[in-house]
């Protein structure tokens, strides 16, 4: 069969999932097609594991965690397999990600409906496993309803095709001598028997998402169990049962069209009551969802960076809001519904403020908003953990404003608090109580909510699970729920199709209690270890290692855009993204403390990380991997040594003066091959690549020579920050620089060449950055104290002063460093705000400009200013969604990281470069962008300053 992986790295990087759960397994598999997984199974018999399938690993019961073997499909089952839009269906293998079908689907106009908040990375076999929802499910409904067949492996590694039966065709499966077989006697049997007994005792029908145990009402309601039903099906058993039944291989779904036009109201209350009455009000006016979003997921959008852009349609500070979304073939009509919902409420006394937004790209922003609520909330961190156990309850819309009421109730009783957000349309909201589960009373506290919870549904004939599933967290509470009687028929459900408990054992029948095999628990032990980054935003290393949630908002692929975990759109290894890693931190940290600096396991998770940034602002929960990666390479360095390859890249300051000295000399010798090879085998530096070359003449060597001084006038100064880089290679950057800022009336302070940390972060050289950004604090102190503006042309660099200087400084220094952090700013950020106190900006005439940012710049700063700079001159920019280059700084320059390197850039930058016009302007702020692009395209990138400096020539 194809890759079977019983390394402890991969272990561990399997031993989680979003849930509380953590569990090391025997080991990972990674089945290519139907035949792997056959004889996986098959395997299991033999050697006596159990199987526990999984696609993006998101489940927040722990679904997908396990002693036995997990079974990954996400990395090569992964293929569309038909689509047929006549017919408004598609046949796909269970790695398919969601939002990858419907980009290929909306092609033809049509969409699968389900629509949960993971939808960039969430695969169709684990929707079928939790039989998800989402936001419009009470348009759409569950994923039960859009099954149409599901190919599958059973206990026994035979196969099975299930679809709805005519009665032929069950008389026929009746008849089989095999599993497939017995599972259909097996189940008539007891379906027939117990019929009554489980349209007693299961959720209200009413209830759209109702998951608890397997889906027998929904067996019951068909022929020949109740005559005149519909066909009988057990793909909608299937559908919810967590892979305890059968494998997945390939499933057939149901597409739908694609909604013509939507409008969005989104009324903003004082109250939570208000807004459950509001709910009741809004779902009479057949909305295709009504989302909640209290408070402290808004406040947590505060300090996430991509999302704080998205609070734009805020009144204030609301205690919740409702997201309730129209769709229609006719944009009038539904813009009236809209506006008439609002009104009523208005009338009512529900909410303060009702704005309605028709813009596409605004109501995108609204549900990217809501859609990082789950992330945000449980980023909170161990300041206020919020763990996954009670979460997911449903009952019906009338009766929500109660059940929520008593809720409340419990968590008075208890002292704590909640999070109440999510799907208010069809009764379910996702309610987490704040407990540290650490602590043994935040465990006895954790055991008791769960059980009156378990109860209050019991009592509204509600649904303990609404789409997250039973899994681990609420297995042990649907006895509950559905009663005494109940629970041997789900057990011998279990036994029919998996005898021998093969597959995902203890979730949903015969559940370890709640609190095994917790992620946090009070035997988990707080890393303490010196660092060189004093991590005061996070809290401490501690809680910076705690902080990934398992959420996966890091395996969304380059398609879905963005550009967090570049490496892993290169390699789709859970290794490569952010909670891979996150989570080979925690583990090793809290158990081997300061030994953990040596791990070879982490330092390969983290050799193809390129430090973009973009999890700080990407990731909901702020993971910086990035930094964490330098803590970790410092102490590596400290433990194991530094590579020659690593000073080479990591000091610059001290090689690039001789070199630069002689520089004709330099870039002919640098050119040859037999210096390429050489440089190879000594600094790991790709022969495929072409160093930059030097500058005949540098930066600080023209600026002596043409100083512009302006004797008489009085003059405001700006700093200049000239990178290494800039000064060495591409000087006519820094020289375009200067003579704009001239134009614009200020005299250039520019205090000479000298390193800012960069190189030696990206490297884990940490003692020399931290000596680097004293020095620096001291020689730019002055310029901050007179609030003079240090604007600099290398993104990386100049955000080095705003990003890692504030943490890297001493406590002594902290005020000075975030003075300079204030005073700092990127070159577009600089001329934005001149530009826009000009009465007559220079103009360019309207000629297009092609950008590709700087991951550093969009993931801390956003590429608004750039955009806008360029609009006050007369450009025309366009904003190519294009991640990251793949260079980042040295990586794509190494030997062992160019394959990956190019990789990156073949996923979206260099087919979007392929496709511009060949005389296009291609602006790239960042130097390593820049050489990344000439390599990959043979097209030449310029620094903006360069691009703009024509439009100055007439001032």
């Amino acid at each position: 069969m194809s890759t079977f992986q019983t390394d402890t790295l991969t272990r561990r990087l399997y031993s989680t999932d979003a849930s509380l759960y953590e569990e090391l397994p025997k080991g990972v598999a990674f089945p290519e097609n139907p035949d792997d997984i056959r004889r996986l199974v098959f395997r299991s018999a033999e050697e006596g594991f159990s199987i526990t399938p999984r696609s993006a690993g998101t489940s927040l019961a722990g679904q997908t965690t396990g002693s036995g073997v997990i079974m990954d499909v996400s990395r090569h089952m992964t293929r569309i397999l038909e689509i047929n839009p006549d017919e408004r269906w598609a046949r796909v293998e269970p790695g398919v990600i969601r939002d990858t079908l419907n980009r290929e689907a909306g092609q033809y106009g049509l969409q699968f409906g389900p629509d949960t908040a993971t939808t960039n990375r969430c695969m169709i076999g684990g929707m079928i496993g939790n039989n998800s929802c989402g936001a419009f499910s009470i348009k759409h409904k569950t994923t039960r309803e859009h099954i149409l067949e599901i190919d599958a492996v059973l206990s026994d590694g035979s196969t099975a095709v299930f679809h709805p039966l005519s009665e032929k065709e069950l008389q026929n499966k009746l008849s089989l001598e095999n599993l497939e077989g017995d599972i259909y006697r097996g189940m008539l049997e007891l379906l027939h028997k117990y019929r009554d007994a489980i349209f007693k005792n299961y959720p209200h029908p009413d209830i759209i998402r109702r998951n608890t145990g397997y889906a027998l009402d929904r067996l019951c309601e068909m022929e020949p169990v109740t005559p005149g039903g519909r066909p009988f099906n057990m793909a909608e058993l299937l559908c919810g049962s967590e892979g305890t039944l059968a494998m997945t291989t390939s499933a057939k779904l149901n597409l739908v069209p694609v909604p013509k036009h939507k409008v969005l109201l989104i009324p903003q209350f004082k109250t939570l009551r208000e807004s459950m009455l509001a709910t009741v009000e809004a779902v009479k006016w057949n909305p295709a969802a009504v989302e909640l979003v209290d408070n402290i997921i808004l406040d947590a959008t505060k300090g996430n960076i991509e999302q704080r852009r998205n609070r734009f349609f805020l009144d204030g500070e609301p205690g919740c809001i409702l997201i309730i979304q129209f769709e229609g073939d006719d944009a009038e009509e539904i813009a009236e519904k809209a506006h008439g919902l609002g009104k009523a409420l208005k009338d009512k006394g529900l909410g303060y403020a009702h704005p309605v937004h028709a813009a596409e790209e605004e109501m995108s922003r609204v549900w990217d908003l809501r859609k990082a609520g789950l992330g945000l909330l449980m980023g909170l961190g161990r300041k206020s953990p919020s763990p996954t156990f009670v979460e997911d309850t449903a009952v019906r819309v009338d009766d929500l404003p109660d059940y929520v009421e008593e809720f409340q109730q419990i968590l008075q009783k208890h002292n704590t608090s909640c999070v109440f957000y999510a799907h208010a349309s069809v009764g379910e909201l996702h309610l987490r109580p704040v407990i540290d589960t650490t602590k043994p009373e935040g465990i006895q506290t954790l055991k008791e909510i769960a059980e009156e919870v378990a109860e209050l549904v019991k009592k509204y004939r509600g649904s303990l699970s609404g789409e997250h599933g039973d899994g681990r967290a609420r297995a042990p509470y649907i006895e509950t729920v559905l009663g005494k009687e109940m629970m041997p028929l789900l057990e011998r459900v279990k036994d029919i199709w998996d005898p021998e408990n093969r597959f995902n054992p203890g979730k949903i029948v015969r559940p370890a209690p709640i609190d095994s095999h917790l992620r946090f628990s009070p035997d988990y032990k707080k890393p303490d270890v010196d660092t060189i980054f004093h991590w005061r935003k996070a809290g401490g290393f501690d809680a910076a290692v705690e902080q990934c949630n398992g959420a996966g908002v890091c395996r969304k692929l380059a398609a879905s855009g963005g550009t967090m975990c570049p490496s892993y759109h290169a390699t789709r290894e859970e290794k490569d993204n952010t909670r891979g890693r996150a989570n080979l931190f925690r583990q090793l940290f809290s158990g081997k403390q300061q030994e953990a600096f040596s791990s070879e396991e982490l330092k390969d998770a983290l050799s193809l990380c390129l430090s973009c940034k973009a999890c700080k602002s990407e990731c909901p929960a702020n993971v910086d991997m990035a930094k964490m990666k330098a803590e970790f390479m410092n102490g590596w360095h400290k433990q194991q040594g530094t590579s020659a390859g690593e000073r080479f890249f990591g000091q610059p300051e001290k090689l690039y003066p001789l070199a630069s000295a002689f520089a004709p000399v330099t870039n002919l010798i640098n050119r040859q091959k037999p210096v390429k090879v050489l440089l190879e085998k000594l600094f790991n530096i790709d022969s495929r690549r072409n160093l930059p070359e030097f500058a005949s003449e540098t930066f600080e060597s023209w600026f002596r020579k043409n100083r512009t001084t302006h004797t008489g006038r009085d003059r405001k100064e700006v700093v200049l920050l000239v990178d290494i880089f800039t000064n060495y290679h591409e000087p006519d950057a820094a020289i375009a620089a200067s003579k704009i800022i001239d134009k614009l009336g200020y005299d250039v302070a520019f205090p000479g060449i000298f390193p800012t940390g960069r190189p030696q972060i990206s490297k884990g050289l940490l003692d020399e950055a931290s000596a680097i950004c004293t020095e620096n604090i001291h020689r730019l102190k002055g310029y901050a104290d007179k609030s003079m503006p240090i604007v600099g042309l290398e993104p990386s660099e100049i955000l080095t002063l705003r990003d890692e200087y504030t943490d890297l400084c001493s406590e002594q220094d902290f005020d000075d460093a975030t003075a300079i952090a204030r005073n700092a700013f990127l070159w577009e950020e600089f001329i934005t705000t001149e530009l826009s106190a000009l009465d007559d900006a220079p103009q360019a005439g309207g000629s297009t400009v092609y950008i590709h940012g700087h991951c550093h710049t969009k993931a801390l700063v956003g590429g608004d200013p750039l955009m806008q700079a360029f609009k006050l001159m007369g450009f025309e920019p366009v904003a190519l969604k294009t991640g990251c280059c793949g260079m980042a700084g040295s990586f794509g320059y190494e030997r062992d990281k160019y394959d990956v390197s190019m990789s990156v850039g073949e996923q979206v930058l260099f087919p979007a470069l392929r496709e511009l016009p060949d005389d296009a302007i291609v602006c790239a702020p960042g130097f390593s962008c820049r050489h990344q692009i000439t390599d990959g395209v043979k097209r030449k990138a310029l620094h903006p300053a360069v691009i703009m400096e024509n439009a100055f020539g007439g001032m």
